[in-house]
């Protein structure tokens, strides 16, 4: 059975690594038979600025609906950023700031601190690519990235992560280092449209 994949190159540059490993995972899927829509980040124009959620908060940009609408229709998503200052660049965080919004994403119950997971049944891949060493982070920093991916964005939305991965350092790797990753990106690609 064909599975429905949302690739979003969450970096803003239109050439990085990863778009790189973006492209890896798109060849792994579509070389499986899986249906894949892509955005990515460069090419999204929307208001960087939230105030935050209710009657007041302005109307979602075109290029915010279509992520909704592709992250609807997926099955499983993957999510490439690169890792600045211990999370995802700005313009990709406000992505995730505007386009997961109650009704959309979660729902809180209207009594107490529980709440309702809306995007439930779906999983996710993330690559994050970073000049820390994925060691260095893990020790040191306690996977932030990571772990703010998987359990307080995607898990809190009820997306289950399959895989996590790190990337790194990208600032010290040689060419062949970088085809390895690359290869692995596109290992991750065929695993998730099986």
């Amino acid at each position: 059975m064909s599975k429905r994949i949302f690739i979003w190159v969450a970096h803003p540059k239109a050439d990085s690594l990863c778009k790189g490993m973006a492209d890896a995972y798109q060849d792994g899927v579509e070389a499986s038979g899986s249906e894949v829509r892509r955005m990515d980040l460069c090419d999204m124009t929307f208001d960087l600025n939230t105030d935050g959620y209710g009657a007041d908060a302005p109307p979602l940009e075109p290029d915010l609906i279509a992520w909704q609408e592709a992250v609807a229709w997926a099955d499983h998503i993957l999510i490439v950023h690169p890792c600045w200052w211990g999370t995802m660049p700005t313009k990709a965080k406000s992505v995730i700031d505007r386009a997961l919004t109650p009704g959309f994403a979660y729902k809180y119950h209207r009594r107490g601190l529980a709440w309702d997971r809306l995007l439930t049944g779906k999983t996710a891949d993330v690559v994050i690519t970073s000049d820390t060493p994925p060691l260095v982070d893990t020790l040191i920093y306690w996977r932030p990235g990571r772990r703010v991916m998987r359990n307080q964005i995607l898990g809190f939305c009820g997306v289950k992560t399959r895989r996590a991965v790190q990337f790194g350092s990208v600032k010290t790797a040689s060419p062949e280092k970088i085809g390895r990753w690359v290869t692995e990106a596109r290992t991750l690609g065929v695993r998730a449209a099986a």
